[in-house]
């Protein structure tokens, strides 16, 4: 079965203050909106018609006799899938965009599109099974690499081989038999931070991913800044040093290649077998395979040389981080993905760096956190994204 459309900007507004908001009863709806009471009336019953929304119990009273609460269809279901480097995340939620199931799987993005994405799919065809009488109203797909947004399609993606070009909106609306909507994975956490993270309030923000990569979403006016061809925000192949190490990207001293989560892997392996740090190369010999989660707990323990890798991440990040703030003047920055879980160590060295280095102006009242939502931040985003498109007005519809 597949969810009827809003048809005008009327029915928009009205879905999408029921997705943020939660049940409303028609009074509340009616306040801040500019429609008659008899316009609202007739809204509400096309919506109610079309299968968009239900009555559920009693709305708060407001004097007088208690009315019934309206809210989002509790059928409908929207699936989320955040494509990673080294794993999948796929979620299924509701129409207020509540995480309801979500599972992971580790999976490299360089097995290629059909291995990655035959297993997003089966794990996505388990929820969906799990969820009966359900209406799957579409899907939203994060992917680790530029894509050109309006055919859900990665272009050239660094660390994504055999990516490139590749039809990913259209096998998953083929398979699932939904729309699909597929963006590059920081912009969807971008959007979840939005939607239900610490940005909450935030209008104009960076959201900077710390993970096998490095990117930035840039979201302006509440709506994601995506650039002319979809790589606006790729600041993990900005040079900060001519002589540095070798990047996926092929050029050499970029940002990611010293501070993302393989640089940071390649440097604890070094750091271990050089006998630098005696905390990774304990765990060496214990036979595990290093990561930025032991170069963080080996700071945390006090190792010297790991404490050293951290703050020295933290400093070249903080230094693309000042130009960025010093550019763009955001309200806020919050620094998410898997290597941020570095942990306050790291967020000190960046925050003293762009404190010091960036215009006063931009940073007199410029919060630097951490994410609040950890792993959940792409598959909300994935979720809010899909649910953008879906409450929307459809070309040529009525006013």
């Amino acid at each position: 079965m597949t969810l009827q459309r809003p048809e005008n900007r009327h029915q928009v507004a009205l879905l999408r203050r029921l997705r943020d908001e939660g049940p409303r009863s028609r009074a509340e709806l009616n306040d801040g909106v500019d429609l008659s009471r008899s316009k609202l009336a007739a809204e509400v019953d096309r919506l109610i018609e079309l299968g968009l929304i239900e009555a559920t119990g009693l709305a708060a009273s407001r004097g007088g006799r208690r009315s019934t609460a309206l809210a989002l269809s509790s059928r409908t279901r929207l699936l989320c899938v955040d494509i990673g480097a080294t794993s999948v995340d796929v979620a299924l939620a509701d129409a207020e965009l509540n995480v309801l199931a979500h599972v992971r799987e580790d999976v490299e993005v360089r097995l290629g599109p059909d291995v990655v994405i035959d297993r997003a799919l089966d794990l996505a065809r388990k929820l969906v099974a799990d969820q009966p009488g359900t209406v799957l109203a579409g899907v939203g797909v994060g992917v680790p690499g530029p894509v050109n947004f309006d055919r859900g399609e990665p272009v050239s993606p660094p660390i994504m081989p055999g990516w490139n070009g590749y039809p990913v909106r259209e096998r998953f609306a083929t398979a699932l038999g939904c729309p699909a909507i597929v963006d590059n994975d920081v912009n969807i956490m971008a959007l979840g931070e939005k939607h239900a993270g610490i940005a909450r309030r935030a209008n104009d923000f960076l959201f900077v991913k710390i993970g096998t990569g490095i990117g930035c979403g840039v979201v302006i006016r509440g709506e994601v800044y995506r650039g002319v061809n979809g790589s606006a925000g790729d600041i993990g192949h900005i040079q900060v040093d001519d002589e540095g190490p070798v990047c996926t990207c092929g050029n050499f001293g970029c940002l990611e290649a010293h501070f993302g989560g393989a640089a940071l892997r390649r440097d604890a392996l070094a750091a271990a077998r050089s006998g630098r740090s005696a905390f990774l190369a304990d765990r060496l010999a214990q036979g595990v395979t290093l990561s930025a989660i032991d170069v963080g707990a080996a700071a945390e323990a006090g190792d010297p040389h790991a404490t050293a890798m951290v703050r020295e991440g933290g400093r070249v990040l903080g230094e693309v981080l000042a130009g960025l703030v010093s550019f763009f003047n955001p309200g806020l920055v919050v620094l998410g993905g898997g290597v941020s879980q570095l942990g306050h160590e790291l967020l000190a060295q960046v925050r003293s760096v762009v404190y010091q280095r960036s215009l006063p102006l931009a940073t007199g009242n410029l919060p630097i956190v951490l994410s609040e939502l950890d792993d959940e931040a792409g598959v909300i985003g994935a979720a809010r994204m899909i649910s953008d498109q879906l409450y929307s007005t459809l070309p040529g519809s009525r006013s």
